[in-house]
C-alpha cells in the first residue's frame, strides 16, 4: 500500500509504519488519503469474465467490506454461517430462507459501500428488517490471500456468535472495513467485538463494546478510523449512543463521548489542521468534530438529512460532509471552526439538490463525484466553490449502486449491484472509456493498487489487471 509520511503529516491517518510506495497500498476504507483515489495507479479500464481478470477466488461467507492491501496481501472480512444451531431455537426452513427481494431505493441497505448481494448472502430474506433474527452461529473472520495468486495465505476466526439482529436484506455482518497501521489490522464487527491482528493473524486484544439495536434492524456497518496509535470506533444506534477512542496497542479505552444521534453507518475521518488532530463524524442531527487526543468537542453543525452514510472528505482546509436519504444535504465547512456553526456564513458552500445515500463520495483531482441516493444518475461539483461540473447525468448501464466510486489514471470507476462498472474520463463532461460486466453481484467498493483494482463480489474476489 501507500507509504505514509506525508499522509500522516497532512491527514494523520495511521503511522509511517506503511512503508511501500504511494501506489502499493490500500490501507482502510476509501484508501490512503480517504478520497477514493489512487495516484500513481493504472488499472485497466475494460475487463470480463475472459478478460484482464489475473485471478478469481470464492470467498467464504458474507461480506460487503473493502479488501484491504499491504504489500503482497488481500486482507478480507467476512461472517461465516456455520450448521451450529442457538440451543433452544428452531432450524428455519428452507421455504423460508429462499424468499427474496429487492429494496426499492427507499430500503436500501446502510454503508459500509461501504455492499453485499440482494439477499445478503445470508440464504435468506430478512426484508427491511423485519426477517428473523439468525439462529445459527457464525464465525467472524479475517482472511488474507496472497496478492499474486489469490491463495488463502491464513484465516483468523475470531469470535462465534449468533447475530441478535436480522439486518437489512441487503446488508451483511461484514460490512465494516479492516484498517492496517502497517504492523497490525484492525477490524469491528461492532456489536461482535473490536479486534487486533498482527499479520500473521494472532489476536492481539479484543474490546466488547456492547449490543447494537439498529434502525428497524437495518444492521450495522460503519469503519473504525485510526491516527497516532488511536483507534477511533463509533457507535451511534438506537440505545445510547457513543464514539469511543481506544489505544491501538492495547485495547485500552482513551476517551468516550456520548452522542445526541440515531443509528449512523458513516464513517469518520481523522485529519490533521493546524497541529491538532480532528476526528469529523456525520449524523442525522449534527456534523461534528472531535479532538484526537481529548475527545472534546471542537465544532458542530446541524443541517443533514436521515441516516448518514457516506464518508467525509477532505478538500484543502475545509472537510465535505453529504447525506442523500429523504432530502439531500452537502456541506463544505472549514477545518479552522470553532462551536456551533449550524446556520452561519463560516460554511463555504452548500448543495441540496442531490446526493449519495449508501455510497461514498470520490475526490478527485480537485472534484467531486457522486450518485444521486442510490440511483445511476451521475453527479460531480467543484470541490473547493461547490459549483456543479456534472448534473444529474444517466450512467448508462448501471440501474442501482451501493459501492463508492474509485478513480486512478484520469479515469473514474463506478460499479453498479449487478457488477456492471462503467468506466469514465475525468473531467467536466461524462465521456464513457467502457462498460465492464462480470458474473458477480457487487456492493463492495473496489481498492485500487498498483495497476490493479481489486473488486468483492458476493461470493468471489477478483483481481483485475492487465493480461
Amino acid at each position: 500500500m501507500k507509504s505514509l509520511p506525508v499522509l500522516v503529516a497532512l491527514l494523520g491517518l495511521a503511522t509511517s509504519a506503511i512503508a511501500a510506495d504511494r501506489g502499493e497500498s490500500w490501507p482502510r476504507w476509501r484508501g490512503p488519503d480517504a478520497s477514493g483515489a489512487a495516484e500513481n495507479s493504472a488499472p485497466p479500464v475494460s475487463w470480463s469474465e475472459t478478460e484482464n481478470v489475473r485471478w478469481k477466488i470464492e470467498v467464504p461467507g458474507a461480506g460487503s467490506s473493502t479488501p484491504i492491501l499491504l504489500d503482497d496481501r488481500v486482507y478480507v472480512a467476512t461472517a461465516i454461517e456455520t450448521n451450529r444451531v442457538k440451543e433452544g431455537s428452531q432450524e428455519i426452513t428452507n421455504e423460508t430462507e429462499q424468499a427474496d427481494s429487492r429494496p426499492s431505493d427507499s430500503e436500501a441497505r446502510p454503508e459500509g459501500g461501504r455492499r453485499g448481494g440482494r439477499s445478503g448472502g445470508r440464504g435468506g430474506r430478512r426484508g427491511f428488517g423485519r426477517g428473523p433474527a439468525p439462529n445459527k452461529y457464525y464465525q467472524f473472520a479475517v482472511i488474507a490471500y496472497d496478492r499474486k495468486t489469490g491463495s488463502e495465505v491464513w484465516r483468523s476466526v475470531l469470535t462465534e456468535q449468533v447475530p441478535h439482529e436480522s439486518g437489512h436484506n441487503t446488508n451483511t455482518f461484514a460490512s465494516s472495513s479492516p484498517i492496517t497501521d502497517g504492523k497490525h489490522l484492525f477490524v469491528s464487527f461492532g456489536s461482535r467485538g473490536v479486534y487486533a491482528l498482527d499479520l500473521q493473524g494472532n489476536k492481539q486484544w479484543e474490546k466488547d463494546l456492547g449490543t447494537m439495536s439498529t434502525r428497524a434492524q437495518f444492521g450495522e456497518g460503519s469503519s473504525p478510523a485510526l491516527a497516532n496509535n488511536t483507534l477511533v470506533v463509533p457507535f451511534d444506534h438506537e440505545g445510547e449512543s457513543f464514539i469511543v477512542a481506544l489505544d491501538a496497542s492495547s485495547g485500552d479505552e482513551r476517551w468516550r463521548q456520548s452522542r445526541d444521534e440515531p443509528t449512523t453507518w458513516a464513517t469518520p475521518l481523522i485529519t490533521e489542521y493546524n497541529g491538532r488532530y480532528q476526528v469529523i463524524t456525520n449524523g442525522t442531527n449534527r456534523v461534528r468534530s472531535y479532538d484526537l487526543d481529548s475527545g472534546d468537542l471542537i465544532w458542530e453543525c446541524a443541517g443533514q438529512a436521515q441516516n448518514p452514510i457516506p464518508s467525509p472528505v477532505r478538500y484543502k482546509d475545509n472537510v465535505i460532509v453529504m447525506t442523500g436519504y429523504r432530502g439531500y444535504a452537502i456541506y463544505s465547512i472549514p477545518l479552522s471552526s470553532k462551536g456551533d456553526i449550524s446556520d452561519s456564513d463560516q460554511i463555504a458552500w452548500i448543495g441540496d439538490d442531490a446526493a449519495p445515500y449508501v455510497p461514498s463520495p470520490l475526490l478527485y483531482q480537485g472534484q467531486l463525484y457522486f450518485v444521486k441516493s442510490n440511483n445511476g444518475i451521475l453527479v460531480s461539483r467543484d470541490a473547493e466553490t461547490g459549483e456543479v461540473i456534472i448534473d444529474e447525468n444517466r450512467i448508462n448501464g448501471i440501474r442501482s449502486i451501493y459501492a463508492s466510486p474509485v478513480a486512478a489514471n484520469g479515469m473514474v470507476y463506478l460499479t453498479g449491484r449487478d457488477g456492471t462498472t462503467v468506466v469514465i474520463k475525468h473531467g467536466k463532461s461524462m465521456e464513457i472509456v467502457a462498460t465492464n460486466e462480470l458474473d458477480s453481484e457487487i456492493d463492495a467498493s473496489a481498492a485500487i493498487v498498483g495497476n490493479e483494482i481489486y473488486l468483492r463480489g458476493k461470493h468471489h474476489l477478483y483481481c483485475i489487471a492487465k493480461d
